[in-house]
C-alpha cells in the first residue's frame, strides 16, 4: 500500500488549480505525506493569496516565498524548512519558464537573454534546490521533476523550452548519481500535454492535445491526478530501488512512429 504517513514534502510550482503541481500536491496530501508549499513572491502578493487559498485544504505546514533565481532566498527557504521539520523527505520540482517570445517561431531565433532565462529557471533549480535539500534529507529521499518529450524530441513552438528540458532530463540523471550514496532517489515524470498556465504559452498547446487524444495508445491525454498517482508512487518506499529513471505518463503517446 502506498503510504507516505510521516513524510515531509515540499512541493515548489503551484500557480493555480490547473497545475500538474496542484495535482502531485494533492496525491502527496492523500497518501498521508505532511506537506510544505512554496510559492513565487510578487510586489503585490498575488501569488502568495492565490496559492494560499487553493492548499488551504490540504493544511500545509510550511508556506514559504521562494524565487529560484535568489540563491539567498533558496537558503532562507531551507533553513525554515529544517528549523520546522528537522528533515525533508520528499522535493517537487515543477518549474520551468520561457519568454512567449521563444515559444513561437524558430530556435535559430531564440535571444541570449531567453536562452539564459529559460535554462537558469527550468534547468539550473532542479540542481540548485537538490543541494539545499541535501542536508535535509538525512534519512535518504526522493526527488521529483517534470519533464516533456519536447526534450528528446522536435515538438512545434516548444524551442528553447525543449533544450532546457533535455538538460533538466541529464540533471536528473548526474544528481542520481551523486545522490545515490546518501539514499536520495531523483527521477523525472515525462507528462504529456495537459492545458496549465505555463503551457498555454507554447503555440498550439491545443491542438498538441487533439494530436495527442488522437494518436496515444489510450485515445487520450492524461490528468494531473494521473501525474500526481505517479509522483507519489516515486516518493514512497514502493519505488525504492527507482532513480535516474523518466517515467513517461502520456498514454503511452511517446511509443508511437506515427
Amino acid at each position: 500500500m502506498l503510504d507516505l504517513a510521516g513524510k515531509n514534502a515540499l512541493v515548489t510550482g503551484i500557480a493555480n488549480n490547473r497545475s500538474i503541481a496542484w495535482g502531485i500536491a494533492q496525491q502527496l496530501h492523500k497518501a498521508g505525506a505532511n506537506l510544505g508549499v512554496t510559492y513565487l513572491p510578487d510586489e503585490k502578493g498575488r501569488f502568495e493569496k492565490k496559492v494560499r487559498e487553493l492548499t488551504e485544504p490540504l493544511n500545509p505546514s510550511v508556506f514559504l516565498p521562494c524565487n529560484v533565481q535568489n540563491d539567498e532566498q533558496i537558503e532562507e527557504t531551507f533553513q525554515a524548512i529544517g528549523e520546522k521539520w528537522g528533515k525533508l523527505d520528499i522535493l517537487i520540482h515543477c518549474l520551468a519558464f520561457a519568454n512567449r517570445e521563444d515559444l513561437t517561431g524558430e530556435f535559430v531565433d531564440v535571444s541570449r537573454s531567453g536562452f539564459a532565462t529559460a535554462l537558469d529557471i527550468s534547468t539550473y533549480s532542479l540542481a540548485r534546490l537538490a543541494r539545499a535539500a541535501k542536508p535535509l534529507m538525512t534519512e535518504g529521499g526522493s526527488i521529483v521533476t517534470l519533464t516533456y518529450l519536447g526534450g528528446v524530441k522536435v515538438i512545434p513552438n516548444y524551442n528553447v523550452m525543449g533544450i532546457a528540458k533535455s538538460g533538466l532530463e541529464m540533471s536528473v540523471r548526474y544528481l542520481a548519481s551523486d545522490l545515490g550514496p546518501s539514499n536520495i532517489r531523483v527521477n523525472g515524470i515525462s507528462a504529456g500535454p495537459i492545458r496549465t498556465l505555463a503551457s498555454s504559452a507554447v503555440g498550439g498547446i491545443l491542438d498538441m492535445i487533439r494530436h495527442v487524444e488522437e494518436i496515444a495508445p489510450l485515445r487520450r491525454t492524461v490528468t494531473q491526478n494521473e501525474v500526481g498517482n505517479t509522483a507519489a508512487f516515486l516518493c514512497s518506499d514502493l519505488a525504492s530501488g527507482i532513480t535516474g529513471q523518466i517515467v513517461y505518463v502520456d498514454a503511452g503517446y511517446e511509443i508511437m512512429g506515427m
